[in-house]
């Protein structure tokens, strides 16, 4: 691949780039994993989209700070009809290669977003199709009324469809295909900066976009950006503390203390806008390698409930998470639209009252069960899934642990092959739809149930999920949220642990907005 040349002909080429600014600001920084693509459409995960953000730009986004959507590609929209928005394109925007954005390469971008080797589905499924009407803006024509869409454009980018074209990059790369396409390693957008390396699980470079339609207004001063996946905990924090980097994203909870003690460093801490949760296989007759034969006993809502009565969150906050995370009952943190403070209430913890629901569903000396785990993807995970193993062993359920790093176990989650998994789903949209639609919908072909592990299938769930898809009475569709979350509980359909805390750990001289998305703002970043 081309983009392997000597690190001493990149960093010669990093000089040169910035040579003539006097002011040029490099930000690097580190986090546990690299990105898995390039390619805009092609595997949803929140740290690809993140860093996708620093070269591409959606029609809409959030702002930072309020959280609240507003213009970027676009500069205004209208509801023609319940199922149609007209969008107005911003003038004057040049893709980095000096050629101007049209409305054109807006509708190519959608619907490539709708192709079928896209993993962007859920943000895509209520579009019907896509129409320029002039120059200066398109029509997205919905299926349905869709309350959300502007919260779901915020994760579809724009791309160039010459270069697209040019580079028999048409449709997205298909994720569990090893082919690689001109998209999955290079990357042309309107946004502040473009991509100039990326040597995968090595490092990732940015530099300044000059063709940029805000430059020289934003609020942030730096002129290229480093990004480099440090899998070891020890040797991210000690790239921190030796000047390395100015930043690290994913900071270990037993670093912590010394980090905020440091004087040159600062920690920003927040509630992450992620829940941690079981998922439980509700679907097959028979759970492979457990000690029951011929029928599935995480089917016996009474066994769900016992496994989730025997987890003593407490105790995995105080010990295992160190204080940094917060118990929820819910399957959505406070920021999301639909939660509500019943929803958040959890079963209580009660070891006797989860042995009484073992016995009476006829498991009165437990079972043996398989249990996945993550062990680098979750902040603690291998820690959280042994002590939680622990807790159940209590009340006489063997969870047989195993645990891999993430690039084996989500494939293998995803091919049902776990009875019990541990996972965290955070919210990109900031609407309990997006995680009642992905973890509780039964499974479609379209989208729907696309982590549905547990592969759980409720008929009101289902009627209710649907309904809100396009339900435009704002107070009617909060409370079908609202019954949404409560019916998950009720059912257990998946055990919430608790929502992740964020902890950014940076040298002083940085100054940066810290998102509950675990995002960082490229346009507002400052080195002083």
């Amino acid at each position: 691949m081309h983009f392997k040349h000597s690190l001493l002909a990149a960093a010669t080429l990093a000089l040169a780039a910035i040579a003539p600014h006097a002011s040029a600001k490099p930000f690097k920084w580190a986090g546990s994993t690299d990105i898995q693509t390039m390619d805009i459409h092609s595997q949803n995960s929140a740290l690809g989209n993140g860093i996708h953000a620093a070269v591409y730009e959606s029609l809409v986004m959030f702002n930072s700070r309020t959280l609240k959507v507003e213009p970027l590609l676009a500069t205004s929209w209208q509801q023609v009809s319940p199922t149609q928005l007209r969008v107005k394109l911003r003038q004057g925007v040049k893709f980095s290669d000096g050629s101007t954005m049209t409305a054109d390469d807006v509708v190519f971008s959608l619907q490539r977003a709708m192709g079928k080797s896209s993993t962007y589905a859920i943000y895509t499924q209520s579009m019907d199709r896509i129409a320029k009407v002039d120059g200066e803006s398109i029509d997205i024509f919905l299926k349905n009324p869709n309350p959300v869409l502007l919260n779901q454009l915020t994760e579809l980018r724009v791309m160039s469809k010459a270069w697209s074209e040019k580079n028999n990059a048409v449709e997205p790369k298909d994720i569990k295909s090893k082919d690689e396409t001109f998209s999955h390693r290079n990357a042309m957008g309107t946004g502040p900066f473009v991509l100039k390396e990326w040597v995968p699980d090595q490092k990732l470079v940015f530099a300044a976009n000059p063709q940029w339609w805000n430059a020289g207004k934003s609020e942030g001063n730096v002129t290229e950006i480093v990004y480099t996946p440090i899998k070891s905990e020890a040797t991210r924090i000690a790239a921190l503390l030796s000047g390395e980097v100015d930043m690290v994203r994913d900071t270990s909870l037993q670093d912590l203390e010394r980090l905020r003690a440091n004087p040159s460093i600062k920690v920003m801490e927040m509630v992450e806008n992620r829940t941690v949760y079981l998922a439980l296989d509700q679907f097959r007759d028979e759970l492979p390698g457990s000690s029951v034969k011929g029928k599935n006993p995480l089917k016996d809502l009474r066994v769900r409930k016992a496994l989730y009565q025997a987890i003593d969150v407490a105790t995995l906050q105080r010990v295992t998470m160190r204080g940094m995370s917060k118990p929820t009952g819910a399957m959505v943190s406070p920021l999301v639209n639909g939660w509500t403070e019943a929803v958040d209430k959890r079963l209580p913890y009660d070891p006797n009252a989860a042995k009484a629901l073992l016995a009476d569903a006829g498991y009165k000396d437990g079972f043996e069960v398989d249990f996945a785990c993550s062990n680098n993807s979750i902040i603690q995970d291998e820690n959280l899934c042994q002590a939680i193993t622990s807790m159940w062993a209590r009340v006489g359920v063997k969870a047989k642990l195993r645990t891999m790093p993430s690039i084996t176990y989500y494939p293998m989650a995803q091919r049902h092959e776990a009875s019990i998994t541990l996972l965290s789903w955070g919210v990109p949209t900031f609407d309990a739809l997006y995680t009642l639609q992905s973890l509780t919908r039964t499974k479609t072909t379209g989208g729907d149930g696309n982590y549905n592990l547990g592969r759980y299938s409720n008929e009101r769930m289902d009627y209710v999920v649907d309904r809100v898809k396009t339900e435009i009475d704002q107070p009617v569709r909060n409370r079908l949220l609202t019954e949404g979350l409560q019916l998950q509980n009720d059912t257990v359909a998946n055990i919430p642990l608790h929502n992740q805390m964020l902890a950014w750990a940076m040298k002083k001289n940085v100054e940066l907005v810290q998102r509950p998305d675990n995002r960082i703002d490229w346009r507002l970043i400052k080195v002083n």
